[in-house]
């Protein structure tokens, strides 16, 4: 812990009284259902980001505030509204660029909420609501810093502050890299806050320094012409789900780790993490053993991982007695720090096509790929959000993987090579977030902002 000047005493205080409002402003980002997916309302994604630039202009201190929108390379269609502001810097003060996202998630099965999705509610603690957690309170985080340094400094500091707010980070960031090459004057930066990920627990800060790529698409199986009586031909023509289940059986060994050839893992030391804390967090019941081998920490930070997360097939409800003539499943793998995604989705779909049993068709399409990430811990904005988080949490930080992907890292990487980019963020292993019920724990969200105040200080004292 270092010793505090009398200006970041001012910004921590400045910070702790500008949580109260912080979150009420977050709890009304909350009541608009800004989901990005096909099928979903824009206009709830529009008024989300109106919503949002209307709280960077509240700050006074931006020469630029804008909505803005890039078209999808691949499709020509526009990308969702994200938010940019600018700020110059002054007198040889650096720049930081202070991304989150403000699109949400879906809801899914609404029974599974304890209550309505879109009304922020605080419970023991913690505020619950779609986007409490991912990413509005990462927005929320970055207005409230930014407040704070203007109460404690004034708005005449020498900072240069850029803003980007993302409104389609949980859809694919389909127009990221158009939106970044359209604007990259505005956006570049010497620094790079990410407020889109977590923390060891709710007291203990993390900076995230390795993240697994992933590589998701839809495999359609085929065996038939046509469906048939089951009655008539089963046992002896294969059907679409007999392959398909076969097929995928074979990604895993016998203990659940990834059975595929060319899938590579990185070799570094974890934390100590229980199996004990594994089901807490996960949810894992008694009964159910954890999958893979090596330590738990580096099945999730540095080893490959699939999961099929969605199927179309009959479902019970509907379900004959049919041979399907066709299954299509969704496969979701997460891929180790220092391999590419490219590279590991060949990998995958060549050990499909070899696999698949009975002659059956085996097509692929809807590829999508993002690389992990390696954070260079030695540049000195690493230093400086290590003690930030220190005094805003009371707490040494952590490094950390993260088993979850941040794909768009990489075009930030591609766009501004010079830049050094710190994973930070809200979350802590309760949040459930993607899942019924996701929630941000109120003292965490109090320190992160609190840390991320202080780090905007110390950039902006530099060497006076």
């Amino acid at each position: 812990m270092t010793s505090e000047s009398p200006r970041s005493v001012a910004v921590r205080d400045a910070a702790l009284s500008a949580v109260p409002a912080a979150l009420a402003d977050l709890g009304a980002l909350v009541r608009i259902p800004s989901v990005a997916f096909p099928g979903f309302d824009r206009a709830e994604v529009e008024r989300s980001a109106e919503a949002v630039a209307g709280l960077a202009r509240g700050l006074g201190i931006f020469d630029r505030v804008e909505v803005a929108t890039a078209t999808v390379p691949e499709t020509g269609e526009e990308g969702m509204p994200a938010v940019l502001a600018t700020r110059a810097a002054r007198n040889g003060r650096p720049t930081i660029l202070l991304y989150a996202h403000h699109d949400v998630q879906p809801v899914g099965d609404e029974a599974l909420w304890e209550s309505a999705p879109f009304e922020p509610t605080v419970r023991d603690g913690r505020l619950y609501g779609r986007g409490a957690a991912d990413d509005k309170a990462g927005v929320m985080a970055h207005i409230g810093a930014l407040r704070a340094l203007v109460d404690a400094v004034g708005e005449d500091f020498d900072l240069g502050v850029n803003l980007f707010i993302e409104g389609e980070e949980e859809a694919g960031s389909a127009s990221f890299a158009a939106f970044l090459s359209e604007n990259a004057d505005a956006l570049r930066a010497d620094v790079i806050v990410v407020a889109d990920s977590g923390n060891w627990d709710a007291t203990t800060p993390a900076l995230t320094v390795s993240l697994r790529g992933n590589a998701r698409f839809t495999m359609t199986v085929r065996t038939l012409e046509h469906a048939s009586h089951s009655g008539m031909f089963g046992g002896a023509v294969p059907d679409a789900m007999l392959a398909t289940v076969k097929l995928l059986g074979t990604l895993w060994d016998d203990e659940g780790g990834v059975a595929v050839e060319g899938l590579t893992e990185r070799d570094a030391e974890t934390p100590e993490y229980s199996e004990a804390t594994l089901r807490s967090e996960a949810g894992l019941p008694s009964g159910v053993s954890p999958i893979g081998s090596g330590t738990i920490l580096s099945r999730i930070w540095n080893k490959p991982s699939i999961t099929v997360t969605g199927i179309d097939a009959p479902n019970v409800r509907n379900a004959s007695n049919t041979l399907s003539p066709e299954v299509s499943v969704v496969i979701s793998a997460r891929v180790a720090p220092g391999q590419s995604a490219d590279e590991a989705y060949r990998a995958i779909e060549e050990h499909l096509r070899a696999h698949a049993p009975f002659g059956a068709e085996v097509s692929f399409r809807d590829v999508e790929t993002g690389n992990p990430f390696l954070v260079d811990t030695t540049g000195e904005a690493v230093s400086h959000a290590r003690a930030a988080l220190a005094e805003g949490y009371g707490v040494e930080p952590v490094d950390i993987g993260v088993g979850g992907s941040i794909p768009f890292i990489a075009d930030l990487v591609r766009e501004f090579p010079a830049a050094q980019i710190l994973v930070t963020g809200v979350e802590d292993p309760h949040a459930r977030a993607h899942s019924p019920n996701e929630s941000l724990h109120l003292d965490t969200f109090r320190h992160a902002l609190v840390s991320e105040a202080l780090l905007l200080e110390r950039l902006d004292a530099g060497s006076r």
